[in-house]
């Protein structure tokens, strides 16, 4: 899974990038010279291998051939610090705007440099806002998918896969499991419509999920009416487990009580209960 530790080094380092670019430009005004530091005459050299060359990281970076009188010193000053080979060393685009408009300041309508820099600068921009975009965009994923894991699993063990570790599979000696239906609920399915059981369900194990968010207990399924909880794993709690059950049960005892079935508001929901330590 990609990870976005930074997207401020992405943009960063893609502008750096487009700076390379711009000392090639400046380079090939400067000097017609095919690249090859020392080796003026290499127009038979392969493309392919000036760019496997340049790929390549070496001692001495291969680069095209300056002349000193080719151009200004503060130009090929530029141009060298533009295609370093650490990328985190190239200056920015500000630094180069600077640099190219003092260079040119006697000349108003700009240079074909200034313009590229111009475009170059508006491209970093638009990388940046899309980088942005993007990266709230897998993060709202990644959030969707972990809150998905911690609802499938025990959240303890979600984290652990979430950190990308194994989860090894342990023994619990002592705990305690809650069993629940719904009295009838096999009469009143057949007396209801398809709709209507499934807004009785999901309004019921909506309200018993945030009952037992209150006590140390993992929901482990739902099937049809049916509803399993356990206490004393994945966290051990000593001999506590027995308790956080019965409190609970006795929480969703009081809650159905009250609890209306929306397509027979005035027939009460029975609940039929079992506990196994």
């Amino acid at each position: 899974m990609f990870n976005y530790q930074d997207q401020g080094i992405l943009v960063r380092r893609c502008e750096n990038n487009i700076n390379y670019r711009i000392a090639i430009v400046e380079q090939n005004k400067s000097n017609v010279q095919l690249p090859g530091p020392g080796r003026p005459s290499v127009s038979l050299q392969r493309l392919t291998e000036i760019v496997d060359n340049v790929k390549n990281s070496q001692k001495n970076p291969f680069r095209p051939h300056l002349e000193k009188d080719a151009c200004d010193e503060e130009v090929i000053h530029m141009i060298k610090k533009c295609w370093t080979e650490d990328p985190t060393e190239r200056p920015d685009f500000q630094a180069l705007k600077s640099i190219i408009r003092r260079l040119n300041k006697d000349n108003d309508s700009g240079n074909i440099l200034d313009n590229l820099l111009s475009r170059m600068e508006q491209y970093a921009n638009n990388l940046e806002a899309l980088v942005e975009e993007r990266t709230a965009d897998y993060l709202e994923e990644k959030r969707k998918a972990e809150d998905l894991l911690y609802q499938l699993l025990p959240k303890s063990v979600a984290s652990q896969l979430i950190r990308g570790e194994s989860v090894t599979a342990e023994a619990f000696d002592s705990v305690t499991i809650y069993f629940s239906d719904i009295v009838g609920f096999t009469e009143m399915s057949a007396e209801s419509t398809p709709m209507e059981v499934v807004d009785l369900l999901n309004d019921l194990y909506t309200c018993f999920d945030s009952i037992i968010e209150n006590f140390d207990v993992y929901k482990v399924e739902t099937i049809g009416d049916a509803y399993m909880v356990v206490s004393g794993l994945p966290v051990r709690n000593s001999n506590l487990h027995a308790r956080e059950i019965a409190r609970m049960s006795l929480a969703l005892l009081s809650t159905v009580k009250s609890f209306t079935i929306r397509h027979r508001p005035h027939e009460k929901l029975k609940l039929r209960i079992g506990l196994h330590t």
